[in-house]
């Protein structure tokens, strides 16, 4: 019976990995975004991380993480045209889907030896509306989360081994490295695990040896790639490197990385949160009633899973910008630490509540939460004719997926821009400039990209006032879209701003229009 429920909750999962959500905008700007300029050539935006001084993304992971992957769909696609933005993005969704399926639930099996624990763990993780996004989707975090289980598990195969576990000694030196340079936060779960591999290395000193050479290389080589890829001039040789070190100073991104969040300006730039956000926020948000099992699940001493989930959950609040996703590698550690209530009335109420919780979660995250920005950005890379773009209170577009080469000669490209959640007085005195009349013939037009839910855009989307500069004429709409940023609950009330944001959901393309313009019959106002 758990297997037909395990499969189903796979299948489940890959229809997450399939919708097209947005959960925030890492998951593109820091990894497809970047690697699709360079492989496909298209024109991309690429943030700080990647254009400071000190750059602290490490492309190493990048290049594994999606390079391989996209150099594989670029292999497989006949011809010599680059293909679709949409079959990139779908390809890499499936390929995180697997990595997920295939390797986080065989890191959890491995880690727990009870097989009815074994069961339980699987069924909770699979039912896990974080399993179902943030691991679909093609954050740093859903890598690291790989790392941290993996990790594990070698240190188990380690420790409990009555020889030198040279093989896996030399697994974890390189993973361990990989995943220093995809996310600098990773040593944080391995701070105690990492202590029970001593007994170990005072028994077989030699293990240390492949773990220290294998890191080694990871680590020479990820600074290589790094040097290599920020270097302003000719990429350098290794002989030009160790020969000439003044000439081409080492790109170190996880150093850069420290130094820049060690810094409270720094961090304030992205928000500053109470130390206390993690455990009493972001926790319960992630885990919802399986937090309360947790705590009445505990056991001395405590195992290797929740140990990590300890570690990394301590070093972490240290630190004041502090967000949900930083804490999913956590999630599948605690739910294979919890025991369901023995008393199958409460065993059956907390099932109940848990589906409850993720249901709701799994929809929200999964499907609507900013659902229309991939769909309407993949839409507006195939509108012909299209000029300006301008977006306005959704999450920034990627550029990636308009498919637009970088160089393209004289044909104009779309121009996009983000105006977040500016007043409306700025996105009027944006469009003014770029309306134009509706003369049905062949032209440049410009176009407004906005939440359903704004019902400032009501009386341009009217058309029937000609005092206003323009009016707005949908061209195209994806209903599939909350806008979690526009609730304003002090002004407008609990019930009135859920039925307008539920309601009245979705994100729609307008195409700008003069209102001063001759009359056609075949006008619409919508």
């Amino acid at each position: 019976m758990w297997r037909r429920v395990y499969l189903f909750l796979a299948l489940v999962r890959l229809y997450f990995a399939l919708s097209p959500s947005y959960i925030h905008p890492d998951e593109h700007f820091q990894g497809p975004e970047v690697i699709a300029g360079d492989i496909f050539d298209w024109r991309i935006t690429k943030t700080w991380e990647f254009t400071s001084a000190a750059p602290i993304r490490s492309v190493f992971p990048l290049w594994a993480a999606y390079g391989i992957p996209m150099h594989l769909v670029r292999w497989i696609m006949p011809g010599a045209e680059s293909p679709s933005p949409m079959l990139v993005f779908y390809s890499l969704r499936i390929l995180f889907f697997l990595i997920s399926f295939v390797l986080e639930d065989w890191a959890i099996q491995e880690l727990i030896a009870s097989p009815r624990g074994r069961r339980i763990s699987l069924l909770l993780l699979a039912s896990s509306y974080v399993t179902w996004t943030y691991q679909t989707h093609t954050f740093s975090n859903s890598i690291e989360t790989i790392g941290v289980a993996w990790s594990l598990v070698l240190i188990r195969r380690i420790s409990s081994s009555k020889d030198a576990a040279w093989l896996s000694s030399a697994a974890l030196g390189f993973i361990v490295i990989f995943s220093i340079f995809n996310r600098i936060t990773f040593p944080a779960f391995l701070l105690l695990p990492g202590l029970t591999l001593i007994p170990h290395f005072l028994r077989h000193p030699t293990t240390v040896i492949p773990l220290v050479v294998f890191g080694l290389g990871a680590t020479g080589l990820a600074i290589y790639l790094d040097t290599v890829y920020y270097s302003s001039s000719l990429a350098p040789s290794l002989y030009a490197l160790f020969s000439h070190p003044l000439s081409h100073p080492l790109v170190i991104t996880p150093l850069n990385n420290l130094l820049y969040n060690s810094k409270s300006s720094n961090l304030s730039l992205h928000g500053l949160h109470p130390r206390y956000t993690h455990i009493l926020i972001n926790l319960p948000q992630l885990l919802g009633p399986a937090l309360i099992s947790l705590f009445t699940s505990w056991t001395w001493p405590l195992q290797l899973p929740l140990l990590s989930a300890v570690s990394g959950i301590a070093v972490l609040s240290i630190f004041q910008h502090q967000e949900a996703r930083f804490l999913v590698p956590l999630v599948p550690l605690l739910l294979s630490s919890i025991s369901l209530p023995k008393n199958i009335i409460l065993q059956r109420l907390w099932i109940v509540i848990w589906v409850m919780f993720n249901v709701v979660y799994g929809a929200l995250m999964g499907i609507f939460h900013q659902g229309g920005v991939v769909p309407v950005q993949l839409h507006m890379g195939n509108v012909t004719n299209a000029a300006n773009a301008v977006w306005w209170k959704t999450y920034q577009p990627p550029t990636w997926l308009l498919g637009e080469p970088s160089k393209n000669g004289n044909i104009p490209q779309l121009l996009t821009t983000d105006l977040m959640g500016a007043k409306i007085s700025v996105l009027v005195n944006t469009l003014q400039p770029l309306a134009q009349c509706d003369t049905g013939e062949q032209q440049a037009n410009n176009y407004l990209v906005a939440p359903l839910s704004a019902i400032d855009l009501d009386v341009f989307a009217l058309g029937t006032n000609k005092s206003l500069p323009f009016w707005l004429k949908k061209e195209w709409e994806y209903r599939n879209h909350f806008n979690m940023d526009d609730m304003d609950f002090a002004d407008d009330g609990f019930l009135p701003t859920i039925e307008r944001v539920v309601g009245r959901r979705g994100l729609g393309v307008w195409r700008v229009v003069r209102t001063d313009c001759p009359e056609r019959d075949d006008r619409k106002l919508n």
